[in-house]
Parts: structure tokens; C-alpha cells; sequence
């Protein structure tokens, strides 16, 4: 019964404390028949109280590295990058609406595996995107290869033209570590208003907001 219990302490809130003392309960009144449980339940309810505060902070997001994330990209990510607090869904889409902004896609586009025959069909999943972006793939690594950067600079250079205080949105997907590495990456080049939409199309399609079918650049390195 303890490690059931246990395991849902990361979960806990009030409602679910109710229903555990309540299972806990139901547990000692038919191992103790006929005895008085209602002081262990008051302790039991007392205990899993004071494990609240431990749950929620096991929860919390991640502070910022001090460097590139450069590996397990798809993990909880932080509130904010150099400081500044990400994009939620409501802002992202105002600057998409307003046109303020170009929004930058930076998840890595499918390959095609290098062991296929070449008569052999590849039909990848489509990537959808917010509607308009640029699609830059693998700019979101921690570490790029020194034809990969001098690519990302060149487009970034051609979609802003030159201007360093092009407001820029990066995004991926939620809990993408990828579209903090660029926007990180962006800002470390001079691009002051480069920001980042933390929930990206998880969080663009959970609010009913449109996507459209994207194309990997043809100037993509291999």
C-alpha cells in the first residue's frame, strides 16, 4: 500500500489527499476491525499535508543553464531564457496576428534513413507549423557544426535583413530544449528582440489555433 501511496505524491493537491486518506482508511478499518481509526486517519491526513509543499517543488521547472542545453532536448524546460520570461500562447498569437514578428520553427526535420533502398517509399509524418514561419531545422542544437551555424547566420541575416532588432519568436514544440538553444543562440549574435514561445505547436494547437503544412528549406545542410 505505502509505495502505491508514494507514487502519487508528485500529484498530490487537496483533492487527491482526500481520496488517499480515504483509501488509507478504508485500508486500517479492515486490518483494524472494531477499533477507533479516526486519530491515525487525522495523522495520515496530517503527513500527506506537509508533503505537498516537497511535491510541488519536485515539479518545478528547471533553472537556465548557463550555457547551450546539449542533450535530452525533449525534457522540462524553464520559464525563462537570459532572464526574460517566454511567450505564452495568448502573446504568441497577438504578435502572429499583428504580423510583428517572424516566427522561427527550429524542430529537426525528418531524414530520410541513410540504409533505404532508393526505390523504396518514405513517407515521413508532415511537420505543421504556425502559418507563416520560417523553418530553420537543427538550429536549436547545443552544439552546431561550423556549416550549420555559418547557415543559421546567413538566414537570419535574409529573413531579418540585416535588421538585429527584428523581433523574432523561436518555438518547437512544449518542452523542447531545441527552440530555447536558438532563441539563447540569437540573442548571443545581437538579435535584442529574439524571443521565445516556450509551448509551441503543442501549445498553438491546444488553444485551437491554426497550423499549416511546413517544407524544409532546400539551403538546409546535410
Amino acid at each position: 500500500m505505502i509505495p502505491k501511496v508514494a507514487g502519487e505524491l508528485r500529484n498530490l493537491n487537496h483533492a487527491s489527499v482526500n481520496r488517499l486518506v480515504a483509501r488509507l482508511s478504508l485500508k486500517f478499518a479492515c486490518e483494524f476491525q472494531g477499533r477507533d481509526t479516526r486519530p491515525l486517519r487525522g495523522a495520515v491526513a496530517f503527513l500527506l499535508m506537509l508533503m505537498m509543499p516537497l511535491a510541488v517543488v519536485a515539479d518545478a521547472p528547471p533553472a537556465e543553464p548557463e550555457g547551450y542545453r546539449l542533450d535530452n532536448y525533449l525534457a522540462a524546460t524553464p520559464l525563462t531564457i537570459e532572464g526574460r520570461l517566454a511567450l505564452n500562447t495568448r502573446e504568441a498569437k497577438e504578435l502572429w496576428e499583428g504580423r510583428s514578428a517572424v516566427f522561427v520553427d527550429v524542430l529537426t526535420a525528418p531524414r530520410r534513413p541513410d540504409g533505404l533502398p532508393a526505390g523504396a517509399v518514405w513517407a515521413p509524418q508532415p511537420r505543421l507549423d504556425v502559418p507563416g514561419s520560417v523553418w530553420l531545422p537543427d538550429v536549436g542544437r547545443g552544439a552546431l557544426s561550423a556549416e550549420r551555424e555559418a547557415w543559421f547566420r546567413a538566414e537570419l541575416m535574409r529573413i531579418t535583413g540585416g535588421d538585429l532588432a527584428v523581433e523574432l519568436i523561436f518555438y518547437c514544440r512544449a518542452n523542447c530544449w531545441m527552440s530555447w538553444n536558438a532563441t539563447k543562440r540569437a540573442l548571443d549574435w545581437g538579435y535584442v528582440n529574439a524571443q521565445w514561445y516556450r509551448d509551441g505547436t503543442d501549445g498553438w494547437q491546444a488553444a485551437g489555433f491554426p497550423l499549416a503544412k511546413a517544407e524544409p528549406p532546400e539551403t538546409m545542410p546535410n
